[in-house]
């Protein structure tokens, strides 16, 4: 077999795997999800928040050129003025925060559910004891201790 066909194999291989696959899903869900999060950020939580603080993000900016000055970020945009609009930025991380935290909640109601009906595992057997002679940790069926040498009783 030659070189690229044995390339080419292991990259199918590696393609084909589970955990790939899983991942190219998410992240397209993640995509799908992002948008739902930035309607809710746009569309239901920034007019709430508008009707306490009257704050819009969008139009925060810093003018970096011209003479005149814009009232409103997209005014400045279309005139061609290079600006800093760090609203934008403001808006991009309350949307990542909010994702987040909707993505935590979600899985935490997730665990909970599959938790439920489940019993709580048993705590594993010990396989150590202490040597009740010179307190060292030995193997639990141990009958010498490899520290000390002395007779173990059972």
């Amino acid at each position: 077999m030659s070189k690229g066909n044995g390339f080419v194999a292991e990259f199918k291989k590696f393609i084909m795997k589970g955990n790939v696959m899983d991942m190219a899903v998410g992240v397209i869900i993640g995509g799908a999800f992002t948008a739902i999060v930035t309607s809710l950020n746009k569309d239901i939580l920034t007019p709430f928040l508008g009707l306490f603080g009257g704050m819009d993000f969008s139009n925060f900016f810093i003018q970096l050129t011209g003479d005149t000055k814009y009232a409103t970020l997209a005014e400045a945009q279309e005139a061609g003025v290079a600006v800093l609009a760090y609203g934008n930025f403001i808006t991009a991380v309350i949307n990542f925060l909010i994702t987040a935290f909707v993505i935590f909640c979600l899985v935490k109601f997730i665990n909970k559910i599959n938790s439920i009906g489940k019993k709580p595992e048993a705590p594993a057997a010990p396989t150590t004891k202490k040597c009740p002679y010179c307190k060292s940790e030995i193997a639990i069926d141990a009958v010498k201790c490899p520290h000390c040498t002395s007779d173990l009783q059972k």
